[in-house]
């Protein structure tokens, strides 16, 4: 399931969300056509789960930034046109809804926060890896979290494959972001090969950190979710 669109109104415009959703933009173009800069991005500014257990970057080639930052660097990299194209989608989508339950401030605190989490939880269960982690999953899984907290029962529109017919079906929430996460865990515990480098593993940490940390962030901004329309 793909989703395209949900039906909440939101009260503010969402500059933080957008802010970042075109940074991502930008950075990826760097890395696109930045040159040697912009194809060293991944390595230096990825996620390293070795380099991060170990201290740091083992050549100063790729300390481009100090140590523990490529927790929040690696989340505005992307591996290509799709793989941004599906994150920024989903950005856009969630992250409206989550800002303007949040605050402009928090939401930006909140996306960073799920984006560690996720990368903590990718790394933990092997943190010899020398492959780079990098993509706005991590923090965008945080936002599925916080949207299924905050909207269980509004609907999202996902385009559905069904054999080679492709329908756009209106479900609630619940029913989306569940499936998703199911679908996470499944190939994390039994195929994460078959992902083709997705890291699986970041998505079910992001997740969880956002169904933990949005009655934190809802108690701590004191703000009322928009209510959705349908």
């Amino acid at each position: 399931m793909i989703p395209l669109s949900d039906e909440n109104r939101t009260r503010n415009v969402p500059v933080a969300s957008r802010t970042i959703l075109v940074t991502c933009c930008l950075v990826f173009l760097w890395q696109r056509f930045g040159g040697d800069w912009g194809r060293m991005a991944a390595q230096a500014l990825g996620f390293t789960p070795a380099w991060f257990f170990a201290g740091g970057a083992p050549e100063p080639a790729f300390a481009w930034v100090p140590y523990a930052a490529n927790l929040i660097t690696y989340q505005f990299l992307h591996a290509g046109w799709l793989h941004l194209a599906g994150n920024m989608l989903c950005l856009w989508i969630f992250g409206d809804d989550v800002e303007d339950a949040f605050g402009p401030a928090a939401f930006i605190a909140f996306y960073l926060m799920a984006g560690i989490a996720a990368a903590l939880a990718q790394a933990l269960l092997d943190v010899d890896s020398g492959t780079p982690v990098i993509g706005a999953s991590g923090a965008v899984s945080g936002l599925f979290g916080a949207f299924l907290v905050l909207h269980p029962r509004s609907h999202i529109n996902v385009l559905v494959p069904i054999f080679i017919v492709v329908d756009i079906v209106r479900l609630p929430a619940w029913v989306v972001l569940t499936f998703w996460f199911a679908v996470q865990l499944l190939y994390d515990l039994f195929d994460p090969a078959a992902g083709g480098g997705v890291a699986f593993r970041a998505h079910i940490g992001g997740f969880l950190a956002g169904l933990v940390m949005t009655p934190l962030f809802v108690l701590a901004t004191g703000r009322r979710a928009s209510r959705a329309t349908g």
